[in-house]
């Protein structure tokens, strides 16, 4: 059973090539999708510099009046976990141990507010799944009204606290926004594509 299911693993990069291999022939503008999908990039990650180093920082100072960078340096490790490995619910072990070890955190409050941060506190996804769909809105030539924007920030924040924290969790809720929208699918399959750099 194992074997078979690592053994289709090996097989995903394939299938997603062929996905968007397919999104890229119905297209009759290529470099403008390739234009697209870069600015797409560009404002996911825009979006995530803005909250994580400007939002969250103003947030911690407000509260603590300590420098929020010197906080965020104790946790190198769990910032490059993260990043490679696409997945908030792996850094959790190494985030409890430098937040314990680096920042002097008390072990009931960090063993209490890790877990539920991690599973909760979703703000990157939500981010990533609000930009998406307005991407495919775009994508799609569809004009947004102010009540499906609104829906959109409601339907991302909710999902994004529902979403598994393992690389591409997001992309199934993103389907869930799409559709409370009435925009297609079909689309998806050019977000696996830049998933893991998002």
């Amino acid at each position: 059973m194992i074997h078979s299911v690592v053994l289709s693993f090996r097989y995903v990069p394939f299938g997603i090539m062929f996905l968007v291999g397919s999104k890229i022939v119905e297209m009759e503008d290529v470099v403008l999708l390739v234009t697209s999908l870069g600015k797409y990039i560009f404002a996911s990650i825009l979006g995530h510099i803005i909250h994580g180093g400007i939002v969250l920082p103003l947030i911690y100072f407000g509260f603590t009046r300590a420098n929020p960078f010197s906080f965020l340096s104790g946790l190198i490790t769990p910032f490059t976990t993260a990043f490679a490995t696409c997945s908030s619910s792996a850094t959790l072990p190494t985030m409890m141990k430098c937040v314990e070890e680096n920042n002097g955190v008390d072990k009931r409050i960090s063993r209490f507010i890790l877990p539920i941060g991690a599973t909760v506190n979703m703000d990157g996804a939500a981010i990533f799944q609000c930009v998406a769909a307005v991407f495919i809105a775009q994508l799609n030539n569809v004009e947004l009204n102010a009540g499906q924007i609104f829906t959109i920030l409601v339907t991302a924040t909710a999902s994004s606290v529902g979403a598994a924290g393992i690389p591409a969790g997001g992309i199934i809720t993103i389907a869930i926004i799409l559709e409370a929208i009435g925009l297609p699918t079909h689309d998806l399959s050019l977000m696996l594509a830049v998933d893991w750099i998002v």
